[in-house]
């Protein structure tokens, strides 16, 4: 079982993307990880402000599922259809892997990582 759990958003200014979604969109910021990320707060799912070094999906706006276990995730949904651009990858903050569904959309699959 997996759930919609933000939606990643790649920025070239990540200070002024802050700016615009906090200041002109009143989207409370719950995590910031320096120069990289930003988790705003969506209202039901995280608006994920990915700068360069975080932009796993590419430079297009993708969803990304939180999954139990993102390896058997990544093998189901390729029997699926899907196709893998990213095998599954620690992360700074969780495991993930990058999928394109059967008309070419990324999405990204993810875990929190365990010690």
């Amino acid at each position: 079982m997996s759930k919609l759990g933000n939606v990643l958003v790649p920025v070239d200014d990540l200070e002024a993307a802050i700016a615009f979604y906090s200041g002109a969109l009143g989207l409370a910021v719950r995590f910031r990880d320096g120069d990289r990320f930003a988790a705003l707060d969506g209202g039901g799912a995280t608006v994920a402000l990915v700068s360069a070094a975080e932009q796993v999906a590419g430079a297009a706006t993708a969803p990304s599922y939180k999954v139990g276990d993102v390896a058997l995730a990544v093998r189901e949904l390729a029997g699926a259809g899907a196709e893998v651009v990213r095998e599954p990858e620690t992360g700074p903050h969780e495991i993930r892997a990058v999928l394109r569904d059967p008309s070419g959309n990324a999405f990204v699959l993810y875990s929190s990582r365990r010690p």
